[in-house]
């Protein structure tokens, strides 16, 4: 996994290099990626599939992504080495739209698009991530509170974790479980870079 892309390609190659427990032993960029094709036949001989995720893709150049594409290039007769998951912000279907990156997107076999959650996703979404913090339904979110998210977040996860957090934050300070419009309104004065309007 990659969450910082703004590498270099040989960067990239002994990222990945490293992520497989090997170090990147070459100079050259051929010799990595050829170093990289060996470690993906052996995985693959074990019956390791390997998956490499990149997260911020909008951030990767050019010359990345053409990497990427080369490096989708290897496999064996019956499959391919690496499967490439790439996640960015709405601007990356723009930039995968140009038409120097043609070829990397007739590559793309699978692509979605996650639109902005309505209401009832959003206190539905908040309820899943308290659950999974071990939460049982305890810090509560009011429904007012909840409306107060999905308005200013405009249904965005990202910002939605953001008001979340400081509104918990808030809601501790006044020894509270439940998280209120005025802890949103709190969280929100907090996070003044953001734009909400």
């Amino acid at each position: 996994m990659i969450l910082n892309p703004r590498i270099t390609e040989t960067q990239l190659l002994k990222t990945i290099l490293t992520e497989l427990g090997e170090e990147g032993s070459s100079r050259s960029r051929s010799g990595l990626v050829k170093q990289v094709n060996d470690i993906l036949l052996d995985k693959i001989q074990q019956g390791k599939d390997i998956l490499l995720i990149i997260d911020e893709a909008q951030n990767l150049t050019f010359e990345l992504l053409e990497q990427l594409r080369l490096l989708s290039n290897l496999e064996t007769d019956k499959q391919k080495l690496l499967q490439i998951i790439l996640m960015g912000q709405p601007e990356f279907k723009r930039i995968l739209s140009e038409n120097r990156l043609r070829q990397l997107r007739q590559r793309i076999l699978v692509h979605t698009e996650l639109r902005p959650l309505n209401r009832y996703q959003v206190e539905q979404y908040i309820h899943h991530r308290i659950a999974m913090a071990g939460g049982q339904g305890i810090p509560f979110f009011t429904t007012w509170a909840v409306r107060w998210i999905h308005w200013k977040s405009r249904g965005i996860p990202r910002i939605i974790n953001n008001i979340c957090d400081k509104s918990l934050l808030s809601a501790y300070i006044r020894s509270s479980e439940v998280v209120k419009v005025r802890d949103v309104r709190t969280a929100l004065k907090e996070i003044s870079s953001l734009d909400f309007n």
